[in-house]
């Protein structure tokens, strides 16, 4: 029976044969690969937030090799970004859980670093491959992949070159001029907030960038209301409800002591983002449970594979023995080399919790991109399950605490770098890429990145010292405290067991529960600004005899690539100390009406610039 979709068909025939993972591709992909991985360590351990490399790396390669070399086929480019994509990806996951050795004492070697980075960016990497044809082709419809789809739109554009390029090379030029007049030179505030005291210190904020207003584009209203809702639950409703019960017989049973001397971002941090975290844990489970046929499939899909010999190019992967021969070398690797200081029983769990959250990043990744992947929600489950057993066996010494790490490392790095192969994969498949090509790629950038995660690292700690004000590296900080709280036996579980309960209530009356809790866990300035494109995707959709969106998804492709790259490009100038000889004012207090509406007039011209490209979709 006919479902009345179109069939997918990519850019490129899978009966063309185009260059792809040629030695100039991998050099400049692996280039590119350390000086994002580079940028994105600073950013991780300064403000906990990295900034995807995907859409700039697919850029910059097209500009390199098209432009200044005029060489190079846009599967050659698309190889160059799926290199170095996996630089900032690795960078995350390193950064977001092994400074917690720091912070307790358990100094990491940097053979241990290189060690734990390959071997588990390289698992990550193995258990996507059976979930690729699910995850990017059988479900096209349903999952939009927005930076991957970005991505594509970006490198077919500057493939057919002329006009088609226009709206990209456009948002492009309007996105980067807006982060270097608001971030770069400080003429107006990059978010809006308001905190209402009398209601118990509930607060509305977002970030007005072109960034969020692309992806929030590109995912649509549906994703991004969702999104919405969680941030609204958690800072609008949940901040105030523990204001006032603070201190009470009900605060009491939640654990919460009397916090009217705390603000709302300190009430979030310590309370609310506990109820988020036990959201997310129980939003990936709804999604497990789910993904269940995709799984079934993803296995049956190896067996197959192992049988036919004759399958197209653009659905050829790394053949079965590799992935399932190298996952059990990684497992043995992580049971009998001292480095990883893993027992038999934190072995098992590492690789249990990396199988399980990999197929979860996926369908994160799908529905809102890696940049808004709770990468350390998923690390924090992990983390609590490991250090619960090993509490429970009575491992509550430094080996317990370093093990427990450990496992939230593996977990944290392979699920970065699977959510970053997704996307890539997602644009590989709407290129009409070979998908072994892309995986064998993502394998060399691990490889590279591992090799000089050490070293950026201790640079970094040399230089401001991790953990001090001018890097606080907020996610390992956090790591650090769940472990200790978990072996001294201190640990919100009703907060966690709220947020559970509130997924699993979003999951019975149909909303999406995992977007919900992404909502409920990030602050709300990055859930609510999202709502502004969805907005605008929903009456372009809706309007009569409009179809999918073209130029317009293009012009909000362009805003997400050049928010992307001048937010590296300045944050490349915070690294070398630059950054204060381009500010040529201090933005004044966020909560005066100046400032307030220094920062909404020119998101209000933004959203009209993407109305404009909206208008010219009318048939």
């Amino acid at each position: 029976m006919s479902t009345g979709r179109a069939p997918f068909r990519p850019y490129v025939p899978s009966s063309a044969r185009v260059r792809e993972l040629t030695p100039l591709a991998i050099v400049l992909g692996v280039s590119l690969s350390l000086v994002f991985g580079m940028v994105n360590a600073y950013l991780a351990l300064k403000v906990g937030l990295t900034v995807s490399a995907s859409i700039p790396s697919a850029v910059l390669s097209m500009t390199v090799l098209r432009i200044l070399l005029r060489r190079g086929t846009i599967l050659e480019n698309n190889a160059v970004h799926t290199i170095a994509s996996s630089g900032e990806s690795l960078a995350a996951g390193i950064i977001f859980t092994i400074p917690a050795l720091i912070f307790l004492d358990l100094e990491p070697s940097s053979t241990t670093i290189a060690l734990v980075g390959g071997a588990a960016g390289v698992l990550g990497v193995l258990m996507m491959v059976p979930l690729r044809r699910s995850l990017t082709v059988d479900e096209h419809e349903t999952l939009p992949f927005p930076e991957g789809t970005a991505c594509a739109q970006i490198l077919i554009a500057g493939d057919k070159g002329g006009t088609t390029a226009r709206p990209v090379l456009l948002g492009i030029a309007v996105a980067a001029t807006y982060q270097l007049a608001m971030r770069g030179l400080g003429l107006w505030r990059h978010t809006v907030s308001i905190t209402a005291t009398h209601l118990h210190k509930a607060t509305f904020g977002a970030e007005l960038s072109p960034l969020f207003l692309g992806v929030g584009f590109l995912v649509g209203p549906r994703i991004a209301t969702t999104m919405l809702v969680g941030g609204l639950l958690g800072w609008a409703i949940l901040i105030p409800a523990f204001d006032t019960i603070g201190g009470s017989a009900l605060g009491a049973v939640f654990g919460i002591p009397d916090v009217t001397a705390h603000g709302p971002s300190e009430i979030w941090s310590n309370y609310v983002r506990y109820v988020g975290a036990g959201a997310v844990t129980a939003g990936g489970l709804a999604a497990i449970v789910r993904a269940f046929p995709i799984m079934v499939a993803a296995i049956r899909r190896l067996r197959m594979t192992s049988r036919v010999t004759a399958v197209e190019r653009t659905d050829l992967d790394l053949p079965p023995q590799i992935v399932i021969g190298g996952t059990v070398l990684i497992a043995l690797g992580l049971w009998g080399i001292p480095s990883f200081q893993l027992s038999l029983l934190p072995t098992i769990l590492a690789i249990a919790f990396t199988g399980f959250f990999v197929v979860v990043s996926g369908r994160i990744v799908g529905l809102v991109g890696t940049t808004a992947q709770p990468v350390s929600g998923m690390t924090i489950t992990a983390l609590l399950a490991t250090s619960l057993c090993l509490a429970m066996l009575g491992e509550r010494g430094p080996s317990g605490i370093a093990s427990s790490i450990m496992v939230g490392a593996v977990v944290c790095i392979a699920i970065a770098l699977a959510g970053d192969m997704a996307q890539d994969l997602k644009t590989g498949a709407l290129l009409g890429a070979t998908p072994r090509s892309q995986q064998v790629g993502e394998l060399i950038g691990v490889v590279a990145a591992s090799l000089r995660a050490s070293a950026v690292l201790f640079l970094l700690h040399s230089a401001y010292t991790i953990g001090s004000p001018a890097l606080p590296a907020p996610q390992a900080q956090l790591m650090a405290t769940l472990v200790t709280g978990v072996m001294e036996g201190e640990l919100p579980w009703a907060l966690m067991a709220l947020g559970a309960a509130l997924a699993l209530i979003a999951e019975a009356v149909g909303v999406v529960s995992l977007a919900f809790a992404i909502g409920l866990y990030l602050p709300i300035t990055t859930s609510a600004p999202l709502i502004f494109g969805g907005l605008l995707r929903a009456y372009f959709t809706r309007r009569p005899g409009v179809g999918e969106p073209s130029t317009s998804l293009l012009f909000a492709s362009g805003l997400v690539a050049g928010d992307a790259l001048m937010g590296i490009g300045l944050a490349g100038l915070v690294v070398a100390g630059w950054a204060d000889l381009l500010k040529v004012r201090v933005p004044g207090p966020p909560g005066t009406p100046a400032e307030v509406i220094a920062t909404i007039v020119p998101f209000g011209l933004l959203m009209l610039a993407l109305t404009y490209w909206i208008r010219r979709d009318r048939p």
